[in-house]
């Protein structure tokens, strides 16, 4: 499998995955800017959505969308319960928590990376974010991770998502739950593993 990915973009989440399944894949770093790969290519040749994450399967399918590839990695290493089994309850708790993360987290911060919109703009959704995380953080309380005891496919996604908050120095002083929470996942070797490979200082 080749990983198509930006150092600390979202598809930090699915190179987590692979790591903690296990997976032998390839990573394909990608200039998401210019929409080109390290040796030139054109990468909307490749995905024309011009985003990553992209998973391209030994099979030659391409998959996107995070949330997607997160479940496809972990249902291809079911015995490291990266995720329930497929309709379980649980498996529906662990959608319910992959799509709050994309629409309400994921999809709220974009625009506080845009250097065209205006700082008052840019306080609106981090307020909308903050909110978010602090549901969160109640959530949180009593569990190792979002789902229990487990972690799962959706952990090394909010993991990526709360690297953004820190580069954005979001104040999560009052989040004891999601602070704790955070330097937990960072801890896991797979994760410092997926960090060092990108580039990326440790985000505990």
């Amino acid at each position: 499998m080749k990983l198509y990915y930006s150092p600390g973009a979202c598809s930090l989440s699915p190179h987590i995955a692979l790591l903690e399944a296990g997976l032998p894949y390839e990573l394909v770093k990608v200039d998401l800017r210019a929409k080109k790969l390290e040796n030139g290519d054109d990468y909307l040749q490749i995905n024309p959505k011009g985003q990553v994450p992209a998973l391209r399967l030994d099979s030659g399918e391409m998959v996107t969308e995070g949330p997607v590839i997160v479940q496809m990695i972990a249902d291809k290493a079911a015995d490291k319960n990266l995720a329930p089994a497929r309709d379980s309850a649980e498996r529906y708790k662990l959608l319910e928590w992959l799509n709050f993360i994309t629409s309400e987290l994921h999809k709220n911060f974009g625009p506080m990376f845009s250097p065209v919109l205006s700082d008052d703009a840019k306080a609106f959704f981090k307020d909308r974010v903050m909110a978010k995380l602090k549901y969160i953080d109640s959530q949180l309380a009593g569990r190792d991770y979002l789902m229990g005891k487990q972690f799962t496919v959706a952990d090394g996604y909010l993991f990526t998502i709360l690297t953004w908050a820190e580069r954005m120095k979001f104040d999560l002083s009052a989040m004891p739950n999601l602070l704790a929470y955070k330097a937990r996942v960072a801890a896991r070797p797979k994760v410092q593993e997926a960090l060092k490979k990108e580039g990326l200082a440790q985000a505990a």
